[in-house]
């Protein structure tokens, strides 16, 4: 079989002309749905609260009706303090427990290979220093320190030489010639 260029099914005009209709077709299901939660909202509140009918009732009956609508309002507030109080004491545990997880997570022991000695192995290699081997770390790591500082010490007082060498014509030959 042939690697080239594959061939589309659809023409370019074809593609936009599917894809504009399916634009279309989206945009009119958001609004329908949109329009249907809008629906069950206003179900829902017509449900819990029943519109009120103050007509034709006497200023006793209609302080009767404020007292319960007050009362049915605390109800409801004291509701959603404590429902608050719910959330955020869940919010608070929720951050502590991913708080240990990442901590957990952070702490990873890696798996130790089993190494197969025998009594007789490890003994012998305790009683016979050849087999033992010292590493010296610091030694390799002072030597590597002291190159460093003799090589900063060597840049402090070159600099000083370097700036009186190069000053004027003279210095510039010698960069333009450096650099050819």
């Amino acid at each position: 079989m042939s690697e080239g260029p594959k061939k589309t099914k659809y023409s370019a005009t074809r593609k936009l002309l599917l894809k504009s209709k399916l634009l279309k077709k989206a945009v009119a299901m958001l609004v329908a749905e949109r329009d249907e939660q809008r629906c069950a909202i206003e179900r829902a509140v017509n449900q819990s609260f029943p519109p009120l009918q103050v007509s034709g009732l006497s200023s006793q009956e209609l302080q009767e009706l404020c007292r319960d609508l007050h009362h049915k309002m605390d109800v409801v507030d004291e509701a959603r303090y404590d429902m608050e109080v719910r959330v955020a004491k869940t919010d608070n545990e929720i951050q502590s427990l991913t708080q240990r997880v990442t901590e957990l997570k952070g702490i990873k022991r890696p798996n130790l290979k089993r190494v197969k000695k025998t009594a007789d192995d490890m003994l012998g290699a305790y009683n016979d220093p050849s087999k033992l081997k010292k590493a010296d770390f610091k030694v390799n790591l002072k030597t590597v320190e002291r190159k460093k500082e003799d090589e900063k010490r060597e840049e402090v007082t070159d600099w000083r030489k370097n700036v009186e060498a190069m000053s004027g014509m003279e210095g510039r030959k010698k960069l333009f010639n450096a650099g050819q």
